[in-house]
């Protein structure tokens, strides 16, 4: 399992690895019943604190995506992919109002606004 963590992002390193094996699950690339990393063993593959790597999989525990067995390790959970598809579109119209709102108070038109996202999507 390929784990990329960037330190400078501004985005907390076990959010990085939440989003990664979310991405990862969703898309298919780990499948149902797939066991993870230990924790040690990814914390010491990316070379982060090993407190980091439990926060991400405890909170992946939580959302449903993935499930522990004691004294065996993690594996990957059969969630409801199109739950999680709508949880990520309802973060991201978040963040769009938010963008939409700061692009108003600094006097862009629509179609300003419109123009950066297509020269921003490609």
């Amino acid at each position: 399992m390929n784990v990329n963590v960037q330190t400078k992002s501004g985005l907390p390193i076990y959010e990085q690895i939440e989003r990664q094996i979310k991405e990862m699950i969703v898309s298919g690339e780990l499948k149902e019943g797939e066991m993870l990393p230990s924790i040690r063993a990814l914390a010491a593959d990316v070379k982060i604190s090993v407190i980091t790597v439990k926060r991400a999989y405890e909170d992946l525990e939580k959302e449903g995506m993935i499930y522990s067995v004691q004294g065996k390790g993690f594996y990957v959970d059969n969630p409801d992919l199109q739950y999680v598809k709508e949880k990520e579109t309802v973060g991201i119209e978040e963040h769009l109002g938010e963008w939409v709102s700061e692009a108003k108070k600094a006097g862009m038109t629509k179609q300003e606004a419109l123009d950066m996202l297509d020269i921003l999507w490609e």
